[in-house]
């Protein structure tokens, strides 16, 4: 077998059993986030509650990691979220995904809970148990330096937080360099399983069908990804944070719980001013020519980040623009394990609370020495932060006023208003996990113009490039390849990739086809979890108050012009459930 390692590592922690099954379903899913979903609609009951510790959790890893194919280096991890109640992936880069694919292992799947805090530890010949009690409590960086003494420095570990044992809805997955599985809540399945930390210790290597054929299209890959100016110059200089200014010029940087959209202190937080005054230096993932990745300074210390999405988050979604407490917040979020996102924007919308009357929080607009206190007892759920631990939804609902919270389905809103972006709205609207920029970035195309430049102020041509990118992002996760390879990549590098490795002939066609089963499935397990397409939509400030000020000053969501367009793009029924024929189209007709 090429690519694939042809078995899954079943785990039972319950009664501290484990075995290796041939991997299932790899022709139709072929692995990462594909095979995962897959493996956790099969044995994940749509009432099932995350916290319970027969939920399944599920890592998986794609064909094309432990190759030459640029950017290989990713791992997906599905199970219910704690957060929002639906499906939920959640997509990890590092080294984590080659270290797990040396174990001979397609797919780990975890069930069942420990009565004491335990360490799973895969190895090529077999799987054990071992003890945790000691590291239950620790940070993240005081585990991992642990686990590595234990351990050695040469395996690849998966770990929790506090945030992840406190049972925090938004707790992430780390690994022992601070990559994370970020979104969803994760994290708190992990903890409710009392499962400290997964260990991967081998040295099998992926096995490729055409070397030549592979280094061939590997080349051209490459030469391509160096000649785009984004992933050449862009993301290997500034980060995500790029985006910053970007953003802002367009008048989609929120403000304040997304009272507004636009600053005039956006600089202060930039891309540019992370690198004068807090870059250490640049890392990359495993096969990545990129090198988005960078250590940077946050007080005494040193942290991943802060990404765009962090420093908007911590910064201006909560009126801060001081970039050193917006550093020692990302960290305290890296220690503890916390979604930066979720975590940002629940404290903005309890500082909203705040300001209106509804809440008596601990923090205001604009308050920065109250983040890192604030996080500190959101991931041990004292204080106050038992409440923001529940997520911004659960608290705006409690306080009487639902609409403060930011949020599709449960899900927080990343830092792209999309007032300004209507395309952006539509993909919010109707992601599997909530609100969620990476489904299928449409914003490339209306902010960037990649793969085509559309005006982001109108509805029209975005449901057609939003169901492509929607499946087209749902295969790059399964072939195990990260997103921002598609800034230059078209869908025939990521098929020939494929091929090359598998010796399975993929065609362009296929690998959509592939992306767009995946997808059904997600909402197929939701509608049944009993979302509907009442789900589908955005806070009530996004769809009726215009933003009032800046480059997108006037304008609102106008969701309803394009999603009866979507459910019929995509084979649905007016509800949003995939019709029969459209289940047997991509062949989920037997599910």
């Amino acid at each position: 077998m090429f690519g694939w390692s042809g078995r899954v590592a079943d785990v039972s922690l319950s009664d501290r059993t484990a075995l290796f099954a041939t991997t299932p379903f790899y022709e139709d899913f072929v692995g990462g986030r594909g095979l995962g979903v897959r493996l956790f609609f099969e044995r994940a009951t749509p009432s099932i509650d995350p916290y319970d510790p027969s939920c399944p959790l599920v890592f998986a890893i794609g064909p094309l990691v432990g190759t030459p194919a640029p950017t290989a280096g990713r791992m997906c991890a599905v199970s219910k979220s704690p957060l929002t109640g639906t499906i939920c992936d959640g997509n990890c880069g590092g080294f984590i995904a080659g270290k797990a694919k040396a174990c001979g292992i397609d797919a780990l799947c975890i069930e069942g809970g420990s009565d004491t805090p335990c360490i799973v530890v895969i190895r090529e010949d077999g799987i054990s148990f071992e003890d945790a009690t000691s590291l239950w409590g620790m940070d993240i960086p005081s585990s991992a330096e642990a686990l590595r003494a234990r351990y050695g420095p040469a395996p690849g570990i998966l770990l929790i937080g506090p945030a992840g044992e406190s049972l925090v809805r938004y707790a992430t997955i780390s690994t022992d360099d601070l990559r994370v599985f970020g979104r969803g809540g994760l994290g708190a399945v992990m903890g409710a399983k009392r499962l400290k930390a997964i260990v991967f210790q081998g040295n099998r290597r992926t096995e490729i069908a055409d070397r030549e054929q592979l280094r061939f299209v590997c080349q051209q890959a490459r030469k391509l990804l160096e000649a785009n100016p984004i992933t050449s110059r862009g993301l290997r200089a500034f980060g995500t944070p790029i985006l910053v200014n970007i953003t802002n010029t367009m008048g989609l940087f929120p403000q304040r719980n997304y009272q507004a959209s636009h600053t005039d202190k956006a600089d202060l937080v930039s891309g540019e001013t992370i690198n004068t005054e807090l870059f250490v230096k640049r890392r990359a993932c495993l096969a990545c020519p990129i090198q988005c990745d960078r250590l940077t300074r946050a007080g005494e210390g040193v942290t991943r980040g802060p990404e765009y999405e962090s420093v908007w988050a911590l910064g201006p979604d909560c009126g801060i623009y001081d970039l050193p407490s917006i550093a020692l917040a990302n960290k305290a979020c890296n220690d503890l394990g916390l979604d930066t996102i979720s975590c940002g924007a629940t404290i903005a919308c309890a500082m909203e609370l705040s300001e209106k009357g509804l809440y008596a929080a601990s923090a205001s607009f604009g308050d920065a020495h109250a983040l890192v206190p604030l996080i500190n007892d959101i991931a041990r759920r004292s204080g106050a932060g038992a409440d923001l631990a529940e997520g911004s939804a659960r608290l705006a609902r409690a306080c009487g006023a639902p609409d403060l919270s930011m949020s599709v389905k449960g899900l927080e809103l990343p830092g792209y208003d999309p007032r300004g972006a209507q395309g952006m709205g539509l993909a919010y609207a109707v992601s599997n996990r909530g609100a969620c920029h990476l489904r299928s970035y449409i914003l490339a195309s209306e902010i960037l113009g990649i793969p085509k430049l559309l005006d982001r102020t109108l509805t029209t041509e975005k449901v057609s490039l939003e169901v492509v990118l929607e499946n087209l992002n749902a295969a790059v996760d399964s072939i195990g390849m990260c997103r921002f390879t598609s800034f230059a990549l078209s869908e025939e590098y990521y098929s020939r990739l494929l091929s090359s490795v598998t010796g399975v002939d993929y065609s362009e066609e296929g690998l959509l086809r592939l992306g767009e089963r995946i997808w059904n499935l997600e909402r197929l397990y939701n509608n049944r979890a009993g979302f509907t397409s009442e789900d589908d939509t955005l806070p009530s400030r996004i769809l009726h108050e215009p933003v009032p000020s800046g480059p997108s000053a006037g304008h609102v969501c106008r969701l309803h012009e394009m999603l009866p367009d979507y459910y019929r793009a995509r084979g649905w029924d007016e509800q949003g459930r995939p019709r029969q024929k459209k289940l047997a189209e991509v062949g989920l007709d037997h599910v």
